[in-house]
């Protein structure tokens, strides 16, 4: 018979957000929640994607919580297997292991008006919760184009963030699909080892060297001994950032000279005027993700390396054709396409309050709170919503601003006493959006001549923070009650004699007028 728990707070998914969420829940005094997790360990995308060459390009020492910092990083921009390591250590330094859920993955979420409450169904049994806190990330649903053909193709076929690593690509001929972030650390790792690797590449990416080096045991010796010298290290390489994201979001005609220098590393590797061509882009720097790599171009120089500059239209049996018409015999295709960001698939699952799903609330683009909250889905709220990526600097900065908002939203709660729940006010939504929206105008994002995975169907910028982390964080310090309206069950509103509900709702109204 499948269980049922109710908690005070249910949080989905164990990456950095819901990992984040937890630690803080602890810190505040909560320790009534549970971590739902649909995998069987934590890690999130860091668990997922185990693809060769797999890594972060944010510093180690950057990409990291606050309040959990990791003398012990051993190189300036970290490998996969220390991210996904640092992750089980949270778990257990914080002692996060009984609150965690593994194997639930969760089917529908449904808000019940009545008892304001949330009912959550897993595969593994049910749940009520006073909040949910949705922390699925943007980047856990892999996204494979629909190609004519690839169902009969007799190869193998996997997404970057799904590698199969039971299967031997040594001699085989490899089509990539991409040329993104994935793609890009992919492609120097394997090509050693195929036989014949063909890139289908749509748009060429900005690529920049990667300063990357191992941490002396001298440097790791002296963040142990001393932890204010790795809190300055942090700061440090936070401030080059934050100085660094004007010219993104405000000058983007300066960035001439960052693609100079992008062109200078590409001819260092490309000596062919032809391939050289093919990778440039026709972009301004910055309008897709800049990348990082020092081996990407010295890759696609080896003469087992072909570049289609075009997609993939269809695949023939064994042979994959090209928009362009270009025909390639291989043995498996790798996907390095992305993740299903704008359009993410957990909205399916969200009912609210007037039995829509989230969804169908979206289906005009997404859009929220201060990249939390909903209108119509009260006491739900998201980690990295839409409009919180960051286009030049670390994710976990806003991840730690949003648990901020976190906390002061239980809090509000707490304070309003009872029974309460609060519900975003559209007009809040619609303001917060066409304030983010009128400064994405001049971002070079918006600007910039390209069409990247940060824009929705409709070409509206949903994805990324169009200012620095530390306007963000002052943005969600604590919650304006005046954004919010407080739902109260409809049995308590018809009894006069509860003292405590009148006076949360006169609190209520004090806080609007403010």
């Amino acid at each position: 018979m499948a269980k049922h728990e109710h908690v005070r707070v249910v949080v989905i998914g164990s990456g950095f957000g819901g990992l984040g969420a937890a630690v803080r829940l602890r810190r505040e005094g909560v320790t009534d929640f549970v971590v739902l997790e649909r995998a069987d360990s934590v890690g999130g995308t860091w668990r997922d994607n185990s693809y060769p060459g797999c890594a972060c390009d944010v510093p180690s020492h950057l990409y990291s919580f606050s309040f959990a910092p990791n003398p012990d990083w051993p190189r300036t921009f970290s490998g996969q297997r220390h991210i996904r390591a640092y992750l089980e250590h949270v778990t257990d330094t914080f002692r996060l292991r009984p609150h965690l859920r593994l194997n639930h993955e969760v089917t529908e979420m449904r808000w019940d008006a009545d008892e304001l409450r949330w009912h959550i169904e897993t595969g593994r049994g049910t749940f009520t919760a006073e909040v949910i806190v949705s922390a699925t990330g943007p980047l856990s649903d892999p996204k494979i184009p629909d190609i004519p053909g690839l169902a009969d193709f007799p190869g193998k076929v996997f997404h970057s963030a799904q590698w199969d690593h039971d299967y031997d690509l040594s001699g085989k001929r490899v089509a990539m699909v991409g040329t993104g972030a994935s793609a890009i650390q992919i492609v120097p790792a394997i090509q050693p080892q195929v036989g014949r690797l063909t890139l289908f590449q749509r748009t060429p990416p900005w690529v920049m060297p990667r300063m990357d080096r191992a941490i002396t045991g001298a440097e790791r010796w002296l963040h142990r001994t001393l932890p204010f010298t790795g809190t300055a290290r942090r700061g440090l390489l936070w401030g080059i950032r934050e100085l660094q994201v004007s010219a993104f979001t405000k000058r983007p005609g300066e960035l001439g000279l960052v693609e100079s220098l992008a062109k200078a590393n590409m001819a260092k590797s490309i000596k062919d005027p032809a391939l050289r061509a093919k990778l440039t882009p026709s972009y301004r720097i910055g309008c897709k993700r800049i990348l990082l790599s020092n081996a990407y171009y010295p890759a696609l120089a080896e003469p087992n390396v072909d570049v289609v500059a075009s997609g993939l239209r269809e695949v023939r049996g064994s042979t994959v054709v090209a928009a362009d018409g270009t025909e390639t015999e291989v043995d498996a295709i790798v996907f390095g396409t992305g993740f299903h960001v704008t359009d993410m698939p957990i909205a399916d699952r969200v009912v609210g309050a007037d039995g829509v799903r989230l969804s169908e609330a979206w289906k005009d683009g997404v859009q929220s709170l201060r990249g939390a909250t909903v209108d119509g889905f009260p006491n739900w709220m998201t980690i990295i919503g839409p409009n919180t990526g960051l286009g030049n600097s670390s994710m976990i900065l806003m991840i730690e601003s949003q648990l901020n908002y976190m906390a002061d939203y239980l809090r509000q709660l707490d304070v309003l006493g009872g029974r309460a729940a609060l519900a975003a006010r559209p007009s809040a939504v619609g303001a917060w959006n066409r304030k983010v929206q009128d400064r994405m105008e001049r971002t070079v994002w918006k600007s910039g001549g390209c069409d990247s995975w940060y824009l929705d169907a409709n070409g509206r910028n949903t994805t990324l923070w169009p200012g620095t982390t530390g306007e963000f964080r002052r943005e969600t310090r604590r919650v304006d009650l005046a954004e919010y309206e407080v739902l109260r069950p409809a049995v308590a509103e018809k009894a006069p004699a509860d003292r405590r509900g009148a006076s949360a709702s006169a609190s209520r109204k004090k806080e609007t007028v403010k």
